[in-house]
């Protein structure tokens, strides 16, 4: 493992000196730079069509992926295993006038001690343990120990009862159209070679989850994140006459209040639960000043899940939206009386009702009245939208408001969609053939690590983090998946998840990652001990371990 340790050590630097920003030309030559590795290893001269630099589809900055496979000689089994790992970094403007050191580890480290930090980052400077840089923990040094155990591996094929897939992919850091692009090449060759995926692992980074945590964990699964959005449509009125109307914005404050950081609405799998709901956007749709009262608000939150399908969290996120509705008409009817009682004037309550809808709701009854008018009146909307390169948050209210601008009824209203993106959760709990061989292979091999090295390591079902490990299986209920499509304005006109392709790969997932702090931070970081030398013991331990599990199957 010495040399292992060293050689992935180097390659981490050397990956990280290229700077691969999302959204970038970066991008390409981190693909390139790792295409050009994998040329120079001896298996990949031997064998070149086994080795593919691929252009994304229908990618305008034209990025590419890496596809790297090793088919093992022994059994000729169609097990699968694909190693994942992403290219892409987040920018580098948080460096501020160190921005040109950001991935040149050995001159930050230098740099950064010269700025006030505080004692923890003060003393992971001052030790030889930590390496410092942009993207080196948020995963160079993950994609690092995928390409030296590609290495490894293709020296012993025959030993191989099975197969390893690597891919490098870029923007996970924005809409993981890599990952989505080479799902649709692994279904396919995947049907052309007879393999079958067993397993995905992904090494993207892992850290601790409080402040003083010395735990080092392991991922038997990974988190999903759907965004629901509300369309907050109210009364107007002038500001002279209040109560006249219905403020928007009082009623989507109350599904801020309902909904944002409520741990009612945490998603609970196997004990370990997930953070819940918070705001990401609220802004009403008013243009201009003036004194009419705002009757149009839109606002979206971050929802994750471990178990909830769509379908369900639109129903618990439903019945948030009628109870803002009720205390909203409680609180006006309360502060009107108050105020007609302070102003000697009759009270009459007033004459707002709930109406809460979701996007498919709301487009059924409109095109019940219109007809294929309304499927027109939408595509020239999405022509005009596409042309303007909307963003798909925009871009899905748009639609919203479009079809709401045809709805008969113009009173209050709320309605409840989705916009993109979609991440699925993937709960490997152990019920079938596939699930029962990663936990145990991952089992093993981290019982073998904690024999051989000191570190607290503990597996958890859930990666927590947002990743490309989610398009690797989706629900199999059509009913689920038809009510995300349905109450996804942009499904299908600007965005969609390839769910046949994902179906035909589905497999259970792990993420075995190195150990750092502050991803995302000017003080990213990566600890080498544990990074260079538990991480990638456990990782070689479980690709072995699944390959053993199936020999005698193969």
């Amino acid at each position: 493992m010495t040399n292992l340790k060293e050689k992935i050590k180097n390659l981490s630097m050397e990956l990280t000196s290229i700077p691969s920003i999302v959204g970038t030309v970066g991008e390409i030559c981190i693909a390139e730079k790792i295409y050009s590795i994998f040329r120079k290893i001896d298996y990949f001269k031997l064998y070149s069509d086994k080795l593919r630099i691929v252009d994304l589809k229908k990618d305008s900055l034209g990025r590419k992926y890496v596809m790297a496979f090793i088919e093992g000689t022994n059994f000729r089994s169609s097990k699968t295993i694909l190693l994942l790992g992403h290219i892409d970094t987040v920018g580098i403007e948080d460096y501020g006038d160190l921005k040109e050191f950001a991935t040149n580890p050995n001159m930050l480290k230098k740099k950064l001690a010269e700025k006030k930090v505080n004692q923890e980052i003060l003393e992971d400077l001052e030790s030889d343990n930590w390496l410092f840089g942009r993207g080196i923990f948020d995963m160079k040094a993950g994609v690092a120990s995928l390409i030296v155990m590609m290495e490894e591996f293709s020296k012993k094929t025959n030993e191989l009862d099975g197969n390893l897939v690597f891919i490098g992919v870029p923007d996970e850091e924005g809409n993981s159209a890599g990952m989505l692009s080479a799902v649709e090449d692994l279904a396919a060759i995947a049907e052309e070679k007879g393999w079958e995926f067993i397993a995905a692992i992904d090494t993207d980074y892992m850290t601790g989850h409080y402040p003083g945590d010395e735990n080092k964990y392991v991922y038997i699964g990974t988190v999903g994140k759907l965004l629901p959005c509300f369309y907050v449509y109210g009364k107007e009125t002038h500001v002279g006459e209040a109560f006249n109307g219905l403020d928007a914005n009082l009623l989507a404050a109350e599904i801020m209040k309902q909904v944002d950081l409520s741990y009612d609405l945490c998603d609970i799998a196997d004990g370990e639960v997930t953070l819940p709901p918070i705001s990401l956007h609220q802004r009403d749709l008013k243009t201009e000043y003036s004194v009419q009262t705002v009757n149009a608000v839109n606002l979206y939150f971050n929802f994750a899940t471990h178990i909830s399908q769509p379908d369900e969290v639109l129903e618990k996120l439903k019945e948030k939206a009628v109870l803002a509705f009720e205390n909203t008409i409680e609180k006006l009817n309360g502060e009107y009386r108050k105020f007609c009682e302070l102003s000697n004037i009759p009270f009459k309550k007033l004459p707002w009702e709930v109406r809460v809808l979701t996007f498919e709701e709301l487009y059924s009854q409109v095109k019940e009245k219109l007809g294929e008018a309304l499927d027109k009146m939408i595509d020239s909307l999405v022509d005009e939208l596409l042309e303007k390169g909307v963003d798909d948050r925009e871009f899905s209210l748009r639609i919203v408001q479009e079809v709401h601008k045809y709805y008969p009824d113009k009173n209050p209203l709320i309605v409840l969609y989705f916009a993109p993106p979609y991440y699925p959760h993937i709960f490997v709990k152990g019920e079938n053939e596939k699930e029962k061989r990663l936990l145990e292979a991952v089992n093993q091999a981290v019982e073998e690590a904690k024999k051989q090295y000191d570190y607290k390591i503990v597996t958890k079902k859930f990666f927590p983090y947002i990743s490309d490990l989610s398009y690797c299986s989706i629900a199999e209920n059509d009913e689920s998946i038809a009510k995300l499509i349905n109450n996804m304005p942009a499904w299908s006109r600007k965005y969609s998840l390839p769910v046949k392709a994902i179906k035909k790969i589905s497999m259970p997932v792990v993420n075995i990652g190195p150990y750092g702090k502050d991803a995302h931070k000017m003080t990213e970081r990566i600890s080498s001990s544990y990074s260079f030398d538990a991480m990638p013991f456990i990782l070689e331990k479980t690709i072995l371990n699944l390959l053993k599990c199936h020999s005698k199957n193969s």
